[in-house]
């Protein structure tokens, strides 16, 4: 068995060397190196912690290396990162600590002649830990930037749509460790009977502040070997995506089109809104990621959920008009679930120019799967209008049969003309755009 920092700087070099996803490579590490309980959490921590806050560590790492940052090969980086990530902002471990492990982790993996850098990089950094360089101020988006390990492209953009203060509120939240949120399945039991079963179980329960039938937990453990994550009582689920099928308006009976369901959140949120009354089609691109669908369907003892290898962008004609309701949660840059997948914000803002031509492509290709009166529901885990109002309002315009159509949420939401923004600093969800339009008689 693997040291859990150990873990976690294999974790940050796959990701650095091999442009590896964090949550998957992380995943994947714990199974390798069989880590669990204390070992995992602290390993999950330093790899995340360093993620959100890497452009921080490297203004600090620069002002106490004679190579600057991005110079130095990995895992020599990766080294220095975790341990003045450890020192800056994990409380209960020593500096020390910190300082000799790094160290060790040098020699490891054959630094030997780079850990008397580390040593000295390390102890700098502890000793002037109260009295770090500062970041120049003068400079709002470099400042921004490198506070909150933001790219500056993403910290300007987020200043035209914000402005300075809740900009920064948005980029704060970004850093913060957030609880699992879970939505009950009230097929199975209720949130009272729920939230008792997870407080025998040890887990920390509170209620969303404001989302019915949601769960905010922490002190989990591997949630996978609660007893009632067996038992199909709850699925993991974001508060702003559990609300899609509450502006979408599923009823019993009713036929839906999930059109990219895959892991399935929104398809069986719906089909807990039916009763399981009713026909729900989950669809992805790729057939394996329909395994995990049908797999929690019958953890959760859903029937009404169905799936189909599909490409959103690829007419079926037995589809034309067939469905009540159509939901499309378009792939997106994701850059409204930072706080969870922290290196989303690493993305080139190049790689995202080609999203809208998809989004609208799938957007064109499902309204033709909507019967006339039923619904069409656009969303994505994104916050840039690009992605979102502005391919909405290119559809409509190329669409007159379809119209936005007004919805109404628990506060602190209330009345919509047919599409809303979620932001983290305002509403205690992920950032999310939903969207829902009605095609006419």
């Amino acid at each position: 068995m693997r040291s859990a920092r150990e873990s976690a700087l294999r974790v940050l070099i796959s990701c650095r060397t091999n442009h590896a996803w964090a949550d998957a490579a992380l995943k994947a590490q714990l199974n390798r190196d069989g880590l669990s309980g204390a070992d995992a959490a602290l390993c999950s921590r330093i790899v995340y912690g360093v993620m959100q806050q890497q452009m921080l560590l490297d203004h600090y790492l620069a002002a106490y290396c004679s190579q600057k940052p991005d110079h130095l090969q990995p895992p020599l980086l990766e080294i220095l990162r975790m341990g003045a990530y450890q020192i800056l902002f994990l409380d209960k471990i020593p500096d020390s600590a910190a300082v000799n492990t790094s160290v060790e982790l040098a020699k490891l993996h054959r630094r030997g002649q780079a850990a008397g850098l580390v040593n000295a990089v390390l102890r700098k950094i502890s000793q002037n830990k109260d009295a770090l360089p500062a970041i120049p101020e003068h400079n709002e988006l470099q400042y921004l930037s490198i506070r909150y390990s933001h790219p500056k492209w993403l910290v300007k953009r987020l200043l035209a749509l914000l402005g300075r203060e809740e900009a920064e509120a948005f980029l704060a939240s970004d850093n913060t460790v957030t609880p699992i949120t879970i939505q009950v399945n009230p097929l199975k039991t209720n949130t009272a009977a729920l939230t008792a079963a997870l407080t025998d179980a040890g887990v920390s329960v509170s209620p969303h502040s404001w989302v019915p039938d949601c769960l905010e937990l922490s002190e989990t453990g591997d949630l996978t070997k609660l007893s009632a994550f067996r038992e199909g009582a709850f699925i993991v689920q974001d508060p702003a995506a559990r609300l899609v099928s509450l502006v979408a308006g599923v009823q019993p009976g009713q036929r839906v089109l999930d059109v990219c369901a895959a892991p399935g959140g929104k398809s069986f949120s719906s089909a807990f809104a039916m009763g399981d009354q009713g026909e729900i089609v989950a669809c992805d691109l790729h057939e394996n990621k329909l395994i995990r669908v049908r797999e929690s369907a019958a953890r959760l003892d859903v029937h009404c959920v169905h799936t189909a290898a599909a490409d959103g962008r690829v007419f079926r004609p037995e589809w034309e008009g067939a469905f009540d309701t159509v939901i499309v949660d378009a792939p997106c840059s994701g850059l409204g679930i930072i706080r969870k997948k922290p290196d989303t914000r690493y993305k080139k803002a190049d790689d995202l120019f080609t999203l809208p031509v998809v989004q609208s492509a799938i957007l064109e290709n499902a309204a033709r799967y909507v019967r006339p009166g039923g619904v069409l529901v656009y969303s994505t885990c994104t916050i840039l209008p690009e992605e979102n109002e502005q391919v909405v309002q290119t559809f409509l315009s190329g669409h007159p049969d379809f119209a936005l159509s007004p919805f109404s949420l628990p506060l602190p939401v209330e009345e919509t003309d047919g599409s809303l923004t979620l932001w983290p600093q305002r509403h205690n969800t992920d950032g999310f755009y939903i969207c829902r339009m009605t095609r006419h008689q």
